[in-house]
């Protein structure tokens, strides 16, 4: 017996909210389904542009007083674009709904795209941030490493090309065509009132006369992952940065609580076999973990290591023998039990907060997913068996599907580290 309650509007538009008894705040977000994966290699960065623009003043507010209201709701506005969505959300105490979704709304169909120079500087700084980061950058290299020139390969945040020359026209056209009724969600958590946040959502739109109804948007699927690919990016770091990684599974896969397991128990946590191997037991590196990504029809699995020179091809040398280690069905019941806790722990912990509960709903509607129960996830990370562990870290991660990338000095001493992981990568290369 799920706890939410879900509304489809005329217009299309979704509505759907917890109500949470205990707590005197509620947690609303704008969902629409437009992310960087939606853009072409043209208009690539787009979708983030647009969430920037959102701030820069509506119809009714402008960027000094969308500030200034949330400062006197004592609430927090905010806003983050990914692969596949973009979401606008806020934090509010429960007397401030009403206000809150108003300018909520009327950042999100009513944007007049002012300032566009100014905050084009803005992004286009930063990306320069990101190009200083290279323990970020390198995600967005091995992105590109696992999925080529797809979509799903390219950076969230654009590049500096596209954004430097991107058009006004072609921005309004971009936010017509992805930010219509159908296409969002509106998703709430806290002490809100279901049939009264329905009502809000519906003036909302209906003060809206521009926003056309229009269907939530079907975006082509990723029918078949390209073969790995190699990335490397010289810069003069102290470290190398460096990334693993290959296709994953989707969010709709029955094995992403097997994938989950995976990911904690190779390098999840601070008992993971990379942070003790590596870190604790070496002090080869400071940072070392794995990563787990999921999509409509695929996803993206790996791991990270930043680590000087001499480290470079023995941390690699290790995080390899125990993938292959897992793989071999070497995956003790401690530690299956220690990784399973973990994860129900922390699914749990993050369900006493409001903004976790309204992502949980605004996500999977967003995205089309199915909206389990906290008792439903529990019960499904029991149920994973060793051998669905082990098979899938030789499925996914085997050496032929491998794809790398790279931040350092030398090209040459990185290409030499990666021979030993993955002998076919280097010699293509």
């Amino acid at each position: 017996m799920h706890n939410w309650v879900l509304t489809e509007l005329d217009s299309g538009e979704r509505v759907i909210s917890e109500r949470l008894d205990h707590v005197r705040s509620a947690a609303i977000g704008y969902w629409i389904g437009a992310g960087s994966r939606d853009e072409t290699d043209a208009k690539a960065g787009v979708s983030h542009f647009i969430e920037h623009l959102l701030f820069k003043g509506s119809s009714k507010y402008t960027a000094l007083e969308i500030a200034e209201l949330f400062d006197e709701l004592g609430g927090e506005l905010n806003a983050a674009t990914s692969r596949e969505h973009t979401v606008v959300l806020a934090r509010v105490p429960d007397v401030h709904v009403e206000k809150a979704l108003d300018v909520m709304s009327d950042m999100v169909f009513s944007p007049l795209f002012e300032e566009l120079d100014a905050e084009r500087e803005v992004v286009l700084e930063e990306i320069a941030m990101y190009e200083d980061t290279p323990q970020e950058l390198v995600h967005d290299l091995i992105g590109q490493a696992v999925f080529g020139s797809h979509a799903l390969g390219r950076p969230v945040i654009g590049t500096a090309e596209v954004i430097s020359g991107v058009s006004k026209r072609t921005i309004q056209a971009y936010h017509r065509a992805r930010y219509t009724p159908g296409n969002i969600v509106v998703a709430a958590a806290g002490a809100v009132d279901h049939e009264q946040l329905v009502g809000l959502v519906e003036r909302a739109v209906e003060q809206r006369a521009a926003a056309e109804a229009g269907k939530p948007h079907v975006r082509p699927l990723l029918v078949k992952p390209p073969k790995p690919g190699l990335r490397f990016q010289r810069k003069d770091t102290e470290q190398y940065h460096v990334c693993l990684g290959a296709p994953g599974v989707s969010r709709s896969d029955r094995r992403r609580f097997a994938a989950s397991i995976l990911d904690a128990i190779l390098g999840g946590s601070a008992s993971s076999r990379l942070f003790q191997e590596i870190r604790e037991k070496r002090g080869m590196a400071y940072a070392v973990y794995s990563f787990l990504s999921q999509y409509a029809e695929t996803g993206q699995i790996g791991i990270y290591i930043g680590t000087r020179e001499d480290n470079l091809a023995d941390a690699l040398t290790i995080a390899v023998e125990q993938i292959a280690d897992i793989a071999g069905g070497n995956l003790p019941e401690r530690e299956l039990y220690r990784a399973k806790e973990n994860l129900k722990g922390r699914v749990v912990l993050s369900m006493e907060s409001t903004s976790t509960r309204m992502n949980r709903l605004g996500k999977s509607l967003i995205t089309d997913s199915e909206i389990l129960s906290l008792d439903r996830v529990i019960a499904e990370v029991e149920a994973v068996e060793p051998e669905a562990v082990c098979e899938l870290a030789a499925t996914l991660l085997a050496s032929k599907r491998l794809s790398a990338a790279g931040i350092g000095p030398s090209e040459e001493r990185f290409l030499a580290a990666i021979e030993d992981v993955t002998p076919a990568l280097a010699r293509a290369a």
